[in-house]
Formats: structure tokens, sequence, C-alpha cells
């Protein structure tokens, strides 16, 4: 009987041309790679030939690891890592100067895991760590003073440090679901620390698995809370979309203009 190591699931390969094929002119002009729900299982080799692009696309897929030669990435401004299996990220990371924003929610992220060249970001402005296996937050990211939202929902945490909540510039912090000792503590910096909930639509099967339970959930804790059921509603309905603050968003278009981002040619989130 042959032996050896199981093997994962054998991903789509993705070809020089399929990755050329998949750039995408934003509405800005600049250029992104969307390599998003391709069924991906390592990093495509290929995609180093168009270190250039704007903005990098690799959300919903199955990585386990990003390589060091993400650093070759250097115009980069946007990276959605969003629903994927990553365990750590490499600290090459922090070479991306030019990053404004970085999604890695929806991993497998642990605190020892996360690079200590995250806190060399200084003009990110945009950090989603939520739905990941975090006990702790480094308190070198208060380095970060551009970062004006951070999303540190569904993890472990149970205090986060005074060097992040009191950041300079930061409006929205989202640290929902996580089992502080005495939430109210959490919040202390509210009055410069908006905690906003931004409302989006997604198709359902966009949605991983934990996504949809949360929304699925949210939805109902709001029905109770308002004491009425989805058909006593007479807002428009939507009969195959989930509104409750996704963190797997499909059209973020109007979301990026409302933004404001500086108007360059690399300013555009996907």
């Amino acid at each position: 009987m042959a032996k050896g190591k199981a093997k994962g699931p054998k991903g789509k390969k993705i070809t020089l041309k399929i990755a050329k094929n998949s750039i995408r002119i934003t509405l800005d002009g600049g250029r992104r790679l969307d390599l998003s729900k391709m069924g991906i299982t390592t990093f495509p080799k290929c995609i180093l030939k168009l270190a250039d692009v704007d903005e990098l696309d690799l959300s919903r897929n199955m990585l386990k690891k990003i390589p060091s030669s993400i650093q070759k990435f250097q115009k980069l401004r946007w990276l959605d890592l969003h629903s994927n299996q990553l365990e750590e990220l490499p600290e090459a990371i922090g070479t991306l100067q030019n990053l404004f924003y970085l999604n890695v929610c929806n991993n497998k992220l642990t605190t020892k895991n996360l690079p200590e060249g995250l806190n060399l970001l200084k003009n990110l402005h945009i950090l989603n760590l939520g739905l990941n296996c975090l006990d702790s937050i480094p308190t070198s990211l208060g380095a970060l003073r551009e970062l004006t939202e951070i999303g540190l929902f569904d993890n472990a945490l149970t205090t986060i440090p005074n060097s992040v909540k009191k950041l300079p510039k930061l409006k929205k912090l989202n640290a929902e679901r996580n089992p502080f000792p005495d939430s109210t503590k959490q919040v202390e910096h509210a009055d410069s620390i908006k905690c906003v909930e931004m409302l989006h639509l997604v198709q359902e099967k966009d949605l991983c698995s934990s996504c949809l339970k949360m929304c699925m959930d949210e939805r109902d804790k709001l029905n109770k809370l308002m004491n009425v059921t989805p058909s006593c509603l007479k807002k428009p309905s939507f009969p195959l979309l989930l509104t409750p603050n996704s963190t797997a968003k499909d059209n973020q278009e109007e979301w990026r203009l409302r933004d404001n981002l500086p108007r360059h040619s690399t300013d555009h989130v996907p």
C-alpha cells in the first residue's frame, strides 16, 4: 500500500493568462487583480509578474499561507485576504508602505503569529482582524497613527490596549462578541471612537458558514428587539440578501467613494 501524507484539496491552478484576465480597472483608474472565490489553495507565483497592481483581492479562497514574496507588491494600497484559512502572516507584509487597507478577517490567525511588521504600515487607515483566534492585541499596533477603523470582533479578547483605543485618528472600533470581563470599560473612549455599524447587502451564497450564522443570529436578535417579524416589515424586501454588517462585501464601489479616499490613481477599495 502506498504510504505518504494525506494531501489537502487540490485548488484551481492560476495561470498568468487567467491572472491578466482578472485585472479590473477601478472607478478611480487604479488596477485591481481580483482572484476572489477562485478555489485557490496556494499563493499563485505567476501573479508576482503583475506586482505593479494597486489592489489585490485573494478573499474567499482556501489559502493557508502568504509568502514573503508579497513584498514585491510595493504599489499595493488595498489587500483583501478575508475568508481564507490563514494561520499566520509574513513579516514581509510590513514592507508594503503604501498599504491603505488590510482585511484578514475570517481566518485562523493567532496573536503569536501576528507579525511585528504590522506596526510598520504607517499609511494604514483600515485594518480588519475580526473573526480570528486572537486572545490579545499587540500594544505595538499603537504605532499605526493613521488608523481610522479597526475590526476586532469575534475573537477571544479580554482587553484592548490603550495604545490602540487612543489612536489619534481612530473613528471606528468594532470589538463586539469578545469575552471582555467588563464590556463597558472597553468603550470608555467612546466619545472619540464611534462604534458605528455599517449596513451592507450581500448575497447569501457569497457568505461563509460562520458569517452566515452570525448574520442570521443578528437578524433574529434585531427582530426580537423590534418585536416584529420579517413579514411585517414595510421596507422594500430583498429575499436573497442578508443585511447585518457582513464582513464579506461584494459590491463596495459606493462604499469606496463614501469613505473619501485620497483621489490618486491607486486609491480604490475593492
